[in-house]
């Protein structure tokens, strides 16, 4: 889906508006073909799993208007794969979790998306 470079902007687009009206900070984020690498800061209040939750859904919303022929491709309205992974940087520093997030947009020759 998110091969092709106006899919790629507008996934990008949606993320960073759902982040900025609930208080998420993308730190670093890359669009691959068919998943997101990011780096975040959340406010203090919110879960991961709360976070993660509020960026799938407002994007896939998001998506759904702008694009409305999405839906022949997804009829039953789920862009994004029920699944999820996320952890928070405790076992590394912040710039190590960056720079793995930059070095996967670049090993597979993707726009990165870096702040």
């Amino acid at each position: 889906m998110m091969r092709k470079q106006k899919f790629k902007l507008a996934v990008k687009q949606a993320l960073e508006d759902t982040a900025a009206r609930h208080g998420i900070v993308f730190l670093e984020l890359a669009v691959m073909p068919d998943h997101v690498h990011s780096v975040v800061d959340c406010p203090p209040t919110m879960s991961q799993s709360k976070a993660l939750n509020l960026l799938k859904g407002a994007s896939a919303h998001y998506l759904f208007q702008h694009f409305p022929k999405l839906r022949l491709r997804y009829p039953r309205r789920h862009f994004w794969s029920p699944g999820k992974a996320g952890r928070t940087v405790g076992d590394v520093d912040k710039e190590t979790a960056i720079d793995y997030v930059r070095r996967q947009a670049q090993q597979t020759s993707l726009l990165d998306f870096s702040k």
